[in-house]
């Protein structure tokens, strides 16, 4: 029973750990190498390792009963591997799951050459074998020449829109005595550094966003953000007032120094377990990095900042799952070629992985000969899923896991309880049963 997987990033090594952990052989295939000392990446990434977290370090919320929460749970019931790891190097990030993205990758190359079943090619791949078994999990940064070969073998244009990657400021540089740490309503630990802005501080931040040089534009470019991982000068040239709503919102911050809430707010979130480097939250952009710079200190607490990264914008590419994929996240026309990770329409770290975690439970049972069990409907992990494969293909875009995305209650039931945490909370006790139910059966059937 052999699997080849296309892609070292979240999707793929877990779809590689989950087939070899049920008995079959791994190609996994990268193409981010070192070619006589010199690393070959992409535009977006700065390393060789798998796994690589090219934006946030953030994997989003761990308070009970939310979605973010609701469908990591179902992968730790699974047996996720990313996420034990995830879980292994966790930085203290309040009510959020984030990691320490260095040691986050070194922990999953290490279970990758663990791993007996899993042999690791460094090349590019380019050409799909409908007779073969394959995951392709590539990414939002597909190559050229795969990205080719998709189009050819699905027949289907695919799409492309253009993600975002946050400022990494070093610790020692901020001016503390101009911050404070605190949680939004004071929920998990106050892990978060927030820089409080006046009225005049924000009119005078806004007004140097709004004039910035962005970055040069290539000729191919067209610039179709996702929605919700919007640059800040988009935002900012929607009103005055748009990112005080969105990553500059005070809400929930009170300043122990004042007992109030400042006229608008950055958050600083660590990016590893030492705390000497934190990320501004939200704060993606594609501005110069000079204008970067200049704009970015004008934020209090960072007028002397030191940045280790500045915002970036990359290309994410993905198919239009609704037209190509079944619920078990094969091509209809093809069956033996399946797609996880962004590249098959799904948006964040956690929700990759996730899907990752599905196609190589289905690919084995494939490679075993026999059908997958695709994952209902009812649970966190089946909703994410139904969005990709039943959405309008005419209007596709990718999503995060939302309670949006899951089946609502009773209409009777949600008329009859008015609380809506209470509503909630039966709701994820509903998708988790039915999760477990399926989880057996895949036990059953293993």
């Amino acid at each position: 029973m052999k699997i080849r997987v296309i892609g070292g990033g979240l999707a793929g090594p877990e779809a590689a750990l989950t087939a070899a952990r049920l008995g079959c052989e791994v190609d996994l295939y990268e193409m981010r190498r070192m070619v006589n000392g010199t690393p070959h990446l992409t535009p977006a990434h700065q390393t060789t390792e798998f796994g690589e977290l090219v934006c946030s370090n953030s994997l989003k919320s761990e308070s009970p009963n939310t979605a973010p929460w609701l469908l990591k749970e179902e992968m730790r019931r699974f047996g996720s591997v990313l996420l034990k790891i995830a879980d292994e190097t966790a930085v203290p990030a309040g009510h959020a799951l984030a990691v320490d993205r260095v040691e986050f990758s070194r922990r999953i190359e290490a279970a990758i050459e663990a791993e007996p079943r899993i042999r690791v090619f460094r090349k590019e791949v380019t050409s799909l074998d409908s007779d073969e078994c394959t995951i392709v999990a590539s990414g939002p940064l597909t190559s050229n020449a795969l990205s080719q070969e998709i189009l050819r073998i699905t027949g289907s244009q695919h799409l492309a829109f253009y993600d975002s990657i946050s400022p990494i400021v070093e610790a020692d540089s901020i001016e503390m005595e101009r911050v404070y740490f605190a949680a939004r309503w004071d929920k998990g630990t106050a892990d978060y550094i927030n820089c409080p802005f006046t009225r005049e501080e924000y009119d005078r931040f806004l007004d140097a966003l709004l004039s910035a040089e962005a970055a040069q534009e290539k000729e191919w470019e067209k610039l179709d953000y996702f929605e919700s991982c919007l640059p800040i000068e988009v935002l900012a040239s929607r009103g005055r007032d748009t990112l005080r709503f969105g990553p500059m919102k005070p809400v929930g911050l009170t300043d122990p120094r004042t007992g109030k809430w400042p006229y608008a707010a950055v958050q600083l979130r660590k990016e590893n377990l030492r705390a000497d480097s934190y990320n501004l939250v939200g704060f993606q952009n594609h501005l110069k990095y000079g204008e970067q710079a200049r704009i970015l200190r004008l934020i209090p607490g960072l007028e002397n900042a030191k940045f280790l990264r500045y915002g970036q914008i990359h290309r994410n590419t993905y198919i239009c799952a609704p037209a190509l994929l079944d619920e078990s996240l094969r091509l209809r026309q093809q069956p033996n070629i399946l797609f996880a990770g962004q590249i098959s329409g799904v948006e964040g770290y956690t929700e990759s992985i996730a899907s990752g975690m599905l196609a190589g439970l289905y690919a084995a049972r494939l490679a075993a000969g026999a059908e997958p069990i695709p994952v209902p409907r009812s649970t966190a992990l089946g909703s994410l899923v139904h969005y990709i494969t039943h959405s309008d293909a005419k209007d596709f875009q990718p999503a995060n896991i939302t309670f949006d995305l899951l089946e609502p209650l009773e209409e009777d039931l949600r008329k009859k309880i008015r609380d809506k945490k209470e509503r909630r909370r039966i709701q994820c006790e509903r998708t988790l049963a039915a999760f477990d139910a399926w989880n057996a059966a895949q036990l059953q059937n293993a």
